[in-house]
């Protein structure tokens, strides 16, 4: 079943602000996320053809973005190790929460960047996006219990993070 570009276009717009934060997790720059997203959107548009209507199209750009940025890091010959997004970046991302809530949203968000991006993807995939663990090693191209052991070792290390935070 070919999609409707109507459809498409909304279910593509519709995705963006999820995409972003995937992009962000794996890329951990702002601007290299919206780089990221970018050329997703535009690989997704020159193969909506491709797209079935019938199935969800997150996961579809889910695995889209993660192929671009695998192969981007390849062109650079760089591996990412534990970066992290600057504390004023992780900011823009939790403004809409005020108070003390954003104090802690900011919290939150500065150690689940910090964790490696093997553990920030998965965590972000299941925690935040809900998405099954059977899903998400769907769209990392892992095995589900390679998922589960990321999702033990990232909340592990956000608990120790954010305990220590508090001493």
């Amino acid at each position: 079943m070919q999609p409707d570009a109507t459809e498409f276009q909304a279910e593509l717009l519709a995705s963006l602000p999820r995409l972003r934060r995937f992009a962000l997790s794996l890329t951990r720059h702002p601007s290299e996320a919206d780089d990221l997203v970018q050329m997703t959107c535009e690989r997704a548009i020159t193969n909506a053809e491709k797209w079935n209507p019938e199935q969800p199209v997150l996961p579809w750009l889910y695995t889209m973005a993660r192929n671009l940025w695998t192969s981007e890091l390849r062109k650079r010959q760089v591996r990412t190790g534990e970066g992290t997004v600057p504390a004023e970046e992780a900011a823009e991302l939790v403004s809409h929460v005020g108070g003390e809530e954003a104090t802690r949203a900011r919290q939150v968000l500065a150690q689940v960047m910090a964790l490696p991006e093997g553990l920030s993807s998965v965590l972000l995939l299941v925690s935040v996006e809900g998405h099954s663990y059977a899903e998400a090693a769907a769209i990392l191209d892992i095995p589900a219990g390679t998922v589960m052991s990321r999702m033990s070792a990232a909340r592990a290390r956000l608990r120790a993070a954010l305990a220590g935070e508090a001493a």
